[in-house]
């Protein structure tokens, strides 16, 4: 693959809202991409803390379920409505990946190495953002719709409890995913001369 190719499909990855319980590609397509992602996207000090779950089917709707009723409880009445809709719009779609950090592995690291021991949070996230976005990428190149969804910390319980996960795996981040039902607005981008410096 070409330099060219590999910024094509980081140019083509954008938020998809209107999505599908379909999918175009097999179940075992979606784990694959996670899989690989999750083996070869880098982490500080080959760390690895990188956490993934991928909902399908009921596992889906359920987690989308539980950030209904979670939000129902603390948001007001008259304003629910659009908050119901939004959450309907992802539990439409066809299946969920769910990003987390293992703790352990954090706090293990800052013990081993206290001198960047405050940074090692830090590069947490940032290993859990290179993951979100690899595979962000590699579902909207195989035809897929995505967007990244931060419900946490409000539904980390009852997530941990309805799939058994473990209780050092920090809830980081959530990516419903379907077969597109419509395209992303135009993107506006700030001037590059204002973001970029380059010296010779």
């Amino acid at each position: 693959m070409t330099s060219q190719a590999f910024l094509e499909a980081v140019k083509n990855r954008r938020t998809y809202y209107g999505i599908s319980k379909e999918s175009v590609i097999p179940d075992e397509k979606v784990v694959q991409i996670v899989e690989d992602a999750v083996k070869y996207t880098p982490s500080a000090f080959n760390s690895q803390s990188s956490r993934v779950v991928v909902l399908f089917g009921e596992n889906h709707d359920k987690l989308w379920d539980i950030a209904t009723e979670t939000l129902r409880k603390i948001v007001p009445a008259d304003q629910f409505e659009s908050t119901a809709q939004r959450m309907a719009s992802f539990k439409s779609g066809y299946g969920t990946v769910l990003f987390f950090e293992d703790k352990t592995v954090v706090d293990g690291l800052m013990e081993s190495f206290p001198s960047y021991a405050q940074n090692f949070p830090i590069w947490s996230n940032q290993t859990s953002g290179m993951h979100q976005f690899v595979i962000w990428t590699a579902l909207v190149n195989e035809g897929l719709g995505a967007s990244l969804q931060h419900y946490n910390p409000l539904i980390d319980e009852e997530v941990k409890s309805a799939w058994s996960i473990p209780d050092s795996w920090q809830l980081i981040a959530q990516m419903p995913f379907g077969k597109p039902t419509a395209q992303p607005g135009e993107k506006e981008f700030k001037p590059l001369d204002e973001r970029i410096k380059v010296f010779k």
